[in-house]
């Protein structure tokens, strides 16, 4: 899925050469890569592969990049021209979460960088091939929750507006780093855990549109949607820069589990795949890069700043999220085999759920590890598309694969166990 991709940060002693990290990359349905400054071994490594990569320029070079348009000329032609159209650049990131950096300076000099290194590719005719942009954190709105308040901090309204102006006239993406972990961290309660990991929940209600968020990124997603089209950029697209859940933490990270970012990042990738958007940008998937491909033991800070790569130096998985291509096995912990013992029979939604509700279901059960590609497009049980008949697929299949329990059939009270095959003028199961 070509909105799929991955964040590869390099602060760590241990890491794979580029070459094995770009094998590992074409045995996923990973399409994407974000890389944090613009690695020549890295972009010489991912040439061929047809894997879209965004490369960065950091917060120390954007004073000299909007000072000198010769500087930002000389930026491109050593970290564009060398490698591009073999390694497919897609974007530029013009430095990291600028606003949040403390340097007072920074802001200001943000826009005249990215313009001077927009002219530059204008010069190499390429400026319609590579955006320009730069990574935000969600602290730039001043509103977010519910979704439909969402809108930028009134103290940057000076500085933000001509940004997304250029956005909008270059085409170029907002994007921004929405982190569903780090709300959890806020607020512990465990409706608001079910709620972040995509599992089945009783949703939140935002009284200003009258929608049912099911799950956290959803909400944080369509807040940055509500914030833009209140500043009058209502076409410009969102990217998520990066979104991940830490898999180890110290004593006092409360969350931050293998189970926790199995269930984060999985729900996640399921949630994409079925191309259901967020309830403000429906029947589409935004362009998303998982934190992260490897760990980096060189970071400094709490243990989770070093605990959230997918996969390991050897390429085996941390733990599995559903992302080897099709006939390839991820390799990982081994996983306990699956109880038989339980009742029989089949697990189905009950009567009158809503879609939204399904929905969650749906995203939680395919993000557990199951195979879920029947029911996506060209799959054996894609039709017919419907989220009832989808959802009752993977539903039922989590529960046949569990231990068979009552309560793996439950989903926030919104299926039920029934003794035969269930009809198909009523339910879809495979």
């Amino acid at each position: 899925m070509s909105f799929i991709g991955v964040n590869y940060g390099q602060v760590a002693d241990n890491l794979p050469p580029p070459s094995r990290t770009a094998t590992l990359l074409k045995s996923t349905t990973i399409a994407k890569v974000r890389l944090y400054g613009a690695d020549p071994a890295i972009l010489r490594a991912l040439s061929g592969t047809g894997i879209g990569v965004v490369i960065g320029a950091s917060n120390g070079e954007i004073p000299s990049l909007a000072a000198n348009p010769a500087a930002a000329s000389q930026w491109i032609a050593s970290n564009v021209l060398p490698f591009y159209p073999s390694t497919q650049i897609i974007l530029i990131s013009v430095g990291n979460e600028v606003f949040s950096s403390g340097d007072p300076n920074l802001p200001s000099q943000l826009l005249p960088a990215m313009q001077n290194l927009h002219s530059a590719l204008q010069s190499a005719s390429i400026a319609d091939k590579i955006k320009i942009s730069t990574v935000h954190s969600m602290a730039v709105l001043g509103q977010s929750d519910p979704p439909s308040s969402g809108a930028f901090q009134a103290s940057l309204t000076d500085t933000m507006k001509p940004l997304l102006g250029f956005l909008q006239s270059t085409g170029s993406p907002f994007t921004i780093n929405p982190y569903p972990y780090f709300a959890y961290r806020s607020d512990t309660r465990p409706e608001t855990l079910a709620f972040c990991l995509f599992q089945p929940n009783q949703g939140r209600f935002d009284a200003g549109s009258r929608i049912t968020y099911m799950n956290m990124f959803d909400a944080q997603v369509d807040a940055i949607r509500s914030a833009l089209n209140g500043a009058g950029s209502k076409d410009t697209e969102i990217v998520i820069a990066e979104t991940g859940w830490p898999y180890n933490g110290d004593a006092g990270e409360v969350g931050a589990t293998v189970e926790n970012a199995k269930a984060y990042n999985g729900g996640l990738i399921s949630h994409l795949r079925s191309m259901v958007g967020t309830p403000l940008m429906p029947g589409k998937s935004v362009d998303t890069y998982i934190f992260a491909l490897y760990d980096e033991d060189l970071k400094p800070g709490p243990t989770s700043e070093r605990s959230f790569g997918l996969f390991r130096p050897d390429g085996t998985v941390t733990y599995d999220v559903g992302l080897a291509k099709s006939g390839q096995t991820a390799v990982g912990p081994p996983s306990s085999p699956s109880a038989t013992k339980g009742p029989a029979g089949y697990c189905v939604p009950r009567p009158g759920v809503s879609d939204a509700q399904l929905q969650a279901n749906l995203d939680y059960a395919c993000g557990q590890g199951i195979d879920c590609t029947p029911i996506q497009p060209g799959g054996a049980c894609y039709l017919p598309n419907t989220v009832a008949s989808h959802a009752a697929y993977a539903m039922n299949l989590f529960y046949q694969k569990s231990e068979k329990k009552p309560l793996d059939c439950d989903f926030s009270k919104t299926a039920a166990l029934i003794p035969g095959n269930p009809s198909k003028e009523v339910w879809t199961v495979f």
